[in-house]
Formats: structure tokens, C-alpha cells, sequence
């Protein structure tokens, strides 16, 4: 399949979820209910798309089920594609991949729930990789919400139990002995105590 050529030496993925009731933040579903879960959901995106839409990177939205063509994640911007592989770690592994192929140089991928993200943040790890081999952004629930990398390094996506506290530690060691820059840790949105301190999200308690 013919690859486009990159635009920019940047690419800059983001992994989403197509928000439908009933089908995203399930575990804030159990607290606060389907529908509350789904605006909060629908926020976040939104929150993420417009800090990524100035990013000076090609952006690529990345779907974990058919890509969706009418919503908030316009062509103008981003690219969008359908995500491949059996667990988070192959289909990451699979996107970082396809983007060094194409020819890119440094790869950041985000979440699209983390409400503290700010283009600062994001346009920081691409700076760090001018001089380090990887970026990673820990989570406070032990993952991580942002990954960046000059080349691919499969290690760092295999042989991790995803959604687990375990993680961020299991990732460092994958590079061990590489020059790694940390960026400051945030909170992902998964359970309700995470939208207890997030002023925005009070009328949903």
C-alpha cells in the first residue's frame, strides 16, 4: 500500500474510541452512570482535540473500531485510522511501526482521556526527543499517557500486563541503558475518584 509522505518529521498518534452509550469509560460507568460517562468521555476528546490541532506534527487519530468520518476530528487536521493487533501493546506497536516506515523521525503517542494534557506538554516531549531516545508521561494509576520515540523499539510493547499498575515501571525497563525523559506525572480519567478534583466534572457526582 503506498505510504503518504510525511509532511512533517513529527507524527503525533492518538488512540480513541468511537463514543457511543455504553461503550467507553465503563469503569466510571459502574459509579456515575452510561450517560454521565459519556459526556465526560465526549469532553475529554474534545479537550484533546482542540490541544493537539496546533501541534507543529502530522496527526493521526487512530480508532479502535471502524473509523468514523463525521465528528469533532476533522480531515482538515487529523488522518484517521483503524487501530490492528489483539491488546494495547500490538496495536501500538503496529501504529509507531507504520510511522517510521512512512518515513517519520519522531513518534508521541497520547490517550484521549487525560484532562491535564496541554499542548505545552506535548509539544515538550518532541523537544526532548531532539536529544533522548525516549519521552514517557506516567500516570498516577501506574500506566502512562504519553510515549515518544526515535525509532522502534518493540520491546517497549510487548510483554506488559496492560491496565495495571505495573506499566510504567515494566516500560522503563524496555529502555534501559537509552537517555529517557520523564514529563510530569497526570491523572487518567477511568473511575469516579479521578473526576472528584476536576471542577468541571462535579455536577456528574
Amino acid at each position: 500500500m503506498h505510504q503518504k509522505t510525511p509532511s512533517s518529521a513529527k507524527l503525533l498518534l492518538v488512540f480513541v474510541r468511537h463514543p457511543e452509550l455504553g461503550k467507553c469509560k465503563t469503569r466510571l460507568a459502574k459509579s456515575i452512570g452510561n450517560e454521565a460517562a459519556l459526556e465526560i468521555y465526549k469532553t475529554l476528546l474534545s479537550h484533546t482535540a482542540s490541544i493537539i490541532k496546533n501541534i507543529d506534527a502530522d496527526k493521526q487519530i487512530w480508532y479502535t473500531e471502524d473509523v468514523v468520518e463525521n465528528d469533532l476530528w476533522q480531515r482538515d487536521y487529523f488522518s484517521k485510522k483503524q487501530q490492528h493487533g489483539n491488546d494495547l501493546g500490538e496495536r501500538m506497536q503496529f501504529a509507531f511501526q507504520e510511522g517510521f516506515q512512512a518515513g517519520y523521525r519522531q513518534i508521541v503517542i497520547v490517550g484521549s482521556d487525560i484532562y491535564d494534557l496541554s499542548e505545552k506538554i506535548i509539544s515538550d516531549a518532541f523537544s526532548a526527543l531532539d536529544q533522548d531516545d525516549y519521552v514517557i508521561g506516567p500516570a498516577k494509576d501506574g500506566g502512562y499517557y504519553l510515549l515518544g520515540m526515535n525509532q522502534l523499539n518493540s520491546a517497549v510493547f510487548q510483554n506488559k500486563k496492560w491496565s495495571t499498575a505495573s506499566v510504567f515501571k515494566d516500560t522503563l525497563k524496555s529502555m534501559s541503558n537509552k537517555k529517557v525523559t520523564l514529563l510530569p506525572e497526570l491523572n487518567d480519567i477511568d473511575v469516579v475518584d479521578d473526576i472528584r478534583p476536576i471542577k468541571a466534572f462535579q455536577k456528574y457526582l
